[in-house]
């Protein structure tokens, strides 16, 4: 018996493994790569700023895009799926603060992750976000096309982002209907228009005006966007603007959106938990994704 059910337990692990296992963005070099940047690396410097505590895996440069796929356990998998986009300012990416520890939360709720390490930094003479929205529309896609044989759910994919990420799925939920790529297989004949959007402390949404703030030029707000959520503290040091202005976009479209705004809050916070009330967004993020069905079997 005991033989039996340690043999069970390896196979759960193995196969719990093989899906942590990163899978390439790309079946060769990604788009206008010419040349690897250098190794991968956490490029955080001794001490290093912690976050709730904790210190933060800043991981740079990125050339290799990949995808790793996190399911939920099996008895309350509700067959979605979020992508999820770490920040980083479009130089580095959170790896665990807005990448794996979002998936650990984002499972025990019952939806699967897949988490994308897209490339960064900055590539010479091009958009912050051209390279990177290249990977997020490859990756959508990919989920997408893989359902399927995932047992995933094609109709309740949706994507997250923090910061800079919150401005790439931005971008992504924004720029859906052409691919700014050459298709390199099937994957990217599918729809890359994520089900829902969730943007936490973006950056990035706004450009300046004479009359202020205005939506960053690239956004292209229109009555398919998908249904957001949004979460910023005043407090914020890329400006709570970046949220209030891509809200009143999304309502003068007429796009289902909720957002909540905080006196404090800072930023970077992650899902860690401290004093601060904004800490708590993932339980208004699961109310939310409730209310769309997104947790529903």
């Amino acid at each position: 018996m005991c033989k039996l059910s340690c043999l069970m337990l390896l196979v759960a692990a193995a196969l719990a493994a093989a899906d942590s296992t990163p899978s390439p963005l790309w079946p060769g070099t990604a788009p206008g790569e010419k040349a690897a940047l250098g190794p991968e690396r956490d490029t955080t410097k001794a001490p290093g700023a912690l976050v709730a505590g904790k210190p933060v895996i800043r991981l740079g440069p990125v050339s290799n895009p990949t995808m790793t796929l996190y399911r939920a356990p099996a008895a309350g998998n509700t067959g979605a799926t979020v992508v999820v986009f770490p920040g980083g300012g479009y130089s580095i990416l959170a790896m665990d603060l807005e990448g794996t520890e979002v998936c650990e939360w984002l499972n025990s709720a019952g939806v699967n992750c897949a988490l994308v390490k897209y490339r960064v930094p900055v590539r010479a003479g091009l958009p912050r976000h051209g390279p990177p929205l290249q990977d997020a529309q490859r990756a959508v896609g990919m989920v997408r096309h893989r359902a399927a044989d995932w047992g995933l759910d094609p109709k309740r994919i949706g994507v997250l982002g923090f910061s800079a990420g919150g401005h790439l799925v931005a971008v992504l939920s924004t720029n859906f209907d052409t691919r700014t790529y050459d298709a390199v297989d099937e994957a990217d004949k599918v729809s890359c228009r994520p089900d829902f959007t969730l943007l936490i402390y973006p950056a990035y949404l706004t450009a300046k005006s004479d009359q202020g703030p205005t939506l960053a030029p690239e956004l292209k707000v229109t009555g398919n966007t998908p249904p957001s959520f949004l979460i910023q503290a005043e407090d914020d040091s890329v400006g709570v603007e970046n949220s209030l202005v891509y809200y009143a976009a999304l309502r003068t479209a007429k796009v289902p959106a909720e957002a909540h705004l905080y006196p404090v809050g800072g930023h970077g916070y992650g899902l860690r938990s401290t004093e601060k009330p904004i800490t708590g967004w993932p339980r208004l993020a699961e109310a939310w994704l409730r209310s769309l069905g997104i947790l529903n079997k």
